[in-house]
């Protein structure tokens, strides 16, 4: 606050309660007018140095995005305690891979993002999911995303001994990474799983076969096929009951999830349609109000 007051081409904006950082970054985003918003945390853990970086990427590239990624090559981690240093980096281990993408850090807030595109976002996260919120909608609608080798650095706050004690909760920082990851490949969560059971369910019903023709062999009396084969399959269920109750509940457990990997798969190509439509409706708004304006 006092140095906004020094400073006239610097404005501090207010909230009269903490609604979350993705709720500070909209309000913000909407009061920006500039060719390029560079975001950083006001603790300083990235240097500033990292905004020419950003914005240097940004103009080489034609890129939408630059995100600051301390944890691609060449990138350092400096001072972090190992608990919230582990959660992140297979955080961002398990986002990039449900994204399918080149970017190996999804929930950084160091980013330098094109200003007129990142105003055609229309975002709903209200916590720290909406960083890789921007980075999905950015992907779904085309935009080169990029990154650039970066150092985190948790140093105490001036003024301060102690170290810096992390303040993330991790179950519900948990919750928000898979869900993040099911809305960036929500067949993954499905279909793999599925093709997995299935090849369980196929290994437990081989040697359910292989009981009912143990003891197929058993009832030669019988001459018709049908009356043989229903023996031979009350033989084997007798001796070998959970080997009929494993393989038949394996089974109708993978065709469901398989199922539901597929209606996943159509729901998310008819989302994607859906978004891009009113991506352009809303980019199409915001022009207007602004030659209003």
């Amino acid at each position: 606050e006092a140095f906004a007051k020094s400073c006239s081409n610097v404005r501090v904006l207010n909230h009269r309660r903490n609604f979350g950082i993705g709720q500070a970054f909209k309000y913000a985003f909407n009061q920006c007018h500039g060719d390029y918003v560079v975001t950083l945390d006001a603790d300083l853990s990235y240097s500033p140095d990292h905004i020419r970086a950003l914005l240097a990427k940004l103009r080489q590239t034609g890129a939408k995005v630059i995100v600051a990624s301390p944890y691609m090559k060449g990138g350092r981690i400096s001072n972090v305690p190992w608990t919230r240093r582990l959660l992140s980096i297979w955080a961002n281990r398990f986002l990039s891979f449900a994204a399918q993408g080149h970017l190996s850090t999804l929930t950084g807030m160091v980013r330098a993002y094109d200003g007129r595109f990142l105003r055609s976002l229309n975002l709903r996260a209200m916590g720290m999911e909406v960083n890789p919120e921007i980075i999905h909608k950015a992907v779904m609608l085309g935009a080169r995303v990029d990154e650039i080798p970066a150092h985190l650095n948790w140093v105490a706050p001036p003024g301060t001994s102690r170290p810096r004690r992390s303040s993330m909760k991790v179950l519900r920082q948990t919750m928000a990474v898979l869900l993040s990851g099911f809305l960036f490949r929500p067949v993954m969560f499905f279909i793999v799983p599925g093709l997995l059971l299935l090849l369980f369910a196929t290994y437990v019903n081989l040697w359910m076969l292989a009981h009912f023709w143990e003891q197929y062999q058993n009832f030669p009396q019988y001459t018709w096929f049908l009356d043989r084969a229903g023996a031979a399959v009350a033989a084997a269920y007798q001796q070998f009951p959970h080997t009929f109750i494993v393989g038949g509940l394996a089974t109708m457990l993978a065709i469901q999830l398989i199922s539901l990997g597929i209606l996943a798969l159509q729901s998310k190509s008819y989302f994607e349609e859906v978004f891009h439509l009113g991506s352009s409706v809303y980019k199409l708004l915001r022009e207007g109000e602004n030659h209003k304006s």
